[in-house]
């Protein structure tokens, strides 16, 4: 288990004493930027990209955690479970950031990936400092979820009253619990979380500023985790984003690139199984590879999860006992 540094539990509308944050990787000073204020502007931008990609070589040494997690949230996906993340300041904007950007992406039930941040949908646009010192806040937030959910709690300093109080209340009801925290191990509760990923990130070049490289490498993680569970989720074709919903010109064109290329199909072709489809890329995909009408080629993915790649891998049209030729 972890050694975890003095630091008191925090208790609603509390945080930690003074010696305790200072014990923290992540309230420490850089010495690479002792002089900031006497550095020229692009010197100063230099050394926060630098650092920043520090951050992100930090969070790479995390991939088997990284991993895991995308792995449980996979599972949690697929058995209609429900990914909630939460946190406050940079941390919960980042995991609302998170869950807003799947569904047009993915094509995911908005009510299955949730967010929630300390001190409201407020918070996301002007900073509520105090609230992420309510445990208790972080308690009522993650109560809703039951066994076959997944929390993953976003903590920089992994000592964020509002984030320890979702992990507890969400263990208590069943739920897989995960940590994503941006200190090193050695000041992390183990036992705070089913799996805790610590990145260390180091001190900041603003000290103690955590939405610089600790923000990155936690977006990195973030990102990471929900993109490997959609490509584990049949999301995926090759490198192309099947499920998205094309709601904008942006992602209409999209969708008709998509099917073009996946298809081997003309944009014209593409158009019109796109319209034969209802705007199903997968199905049309299938169609376009297969020769298969809309029905078959829906049931052939079905009956893989949704994977595009193991439904035009099946059975043909005469082994699978159908009739059902492609509409022209």
């Amino acid at each position: 288990m972890a050694e975890t540094p003095d630091i008191p539990e925090p208790q609603q509308g509390s945080s930690p004493g003074n010696e305790g944050w200072g014990a923290l990787s992540t309230e420490a000073r850089n010495p690479a930027s002792e002089g900031l204020d006497t550095l020229s502007t692009e010197d100063v931008a230099v050394l926060l990209l630098e650092e920043d990609l520090q951050g992100l070589e930090a969070a790479r040494r995390c991939s088997r955690g990284i991993a895991q997690a995308a792995i449980w949230a996979a599972e949690t996906l697929a058995a209609g479970g429900v990914m909630m993340f939460a946190g406050a300041g940079t941390s919960g904007r980042l995991g609302i950031l998170e869950a807003a950007e799947c569904p047009p992406t993915f094509g995911t039930d908005p009510e299955q990936i949730r967010a929630v941040i300390a001190g409201g949908p407020e918070a996301v646009f002007a900073a509520r400092e105090g609230a992420e010192d309510v445990s208790s806040d972080g308690a009522a937030a993650a109560a809703q979820l039951r066994a076959g959910d997944l929390l993953i709690a976003i903590s920089a300093s992994s000592v964020t009253p509002f984030a320890l109080g979702a992990l507890a209340a969400a263990r208590e009801k069943g739920a897989r619990t995960i940590l994503v925290t941006c200190t090193a191990l050695s000041g992390v509760d183990a036992t705070a979380a089913d799996l805790v990923l610590a990145l260390d990130t180091g001190p900041e070049v603003l000290t103690g500023s955590t939405r610089l490289k600790a923000g990155s490498a936690t977006k990195a993680v973030l990102n990471a985790i929900t993109t490997a569970a959609m490509v584990r989720l049949g999301k995926v074709y090759g490198n192309l984003m099947v499920d998205l919903r094309p709601g904008s010109a942006k992602l209409h064109d999209r969708a008709l690139r998509i099917i073009q290329t996946a298809g081997a199909v003309s944009r014209e072709e593409a158009e019109r199984l796109y319209e034969s489809t209802a705007g199903e890329v997968k199905t049309a995909i299938v169609m376009a590879l297969c020769k298969l009408g809309p029905e078959v080629s829906r049931e052939r993915l079905r009956a893989v999860g949704g994977h595009v790649r193991k439904a035009v891998a099946g059975p043909s049209v005469a082994e699978s006992g159908t009739s059902e030729n492609r509409e022209e």
